[in-house]
């Protein structure tokens, strides 16, 4: 969301809940019962700012919070 022009976006971690999907699909595959597999939730999180964005609405994000960011787009 923050390529497209948000200020900020968090969120899991996409390819990690492809990966786990993908577990499911081999786990099934393999005899399992759907109904018998556990709900995972995420554990990875990313987040990414938009400092263009950030300009533009004349806001100043705290420098530390554009070090713990996965992306800052400028």
């Amino acid at each position: 969301m923050a390529e497209q022009g948000c200020l900020l976006s968090f969120g899991p971690r996409v390819t990690t809940l492809y990966r786990r999907a993908a577990g499911y699909v081999a786990r099934i595959f393999q005899g399992a019962n759907p109904a018998d597999l556990p709900v995972e939730q995420p554990t990875t999180f990313e987040i990414a700012i938009n400092l263009k964005t950030a300009k533009t609405l004349g806001i100043t994000l705290p420098l530390t919070l554009q070090t713990q960011a996965d992306e800052v787009i400028e």
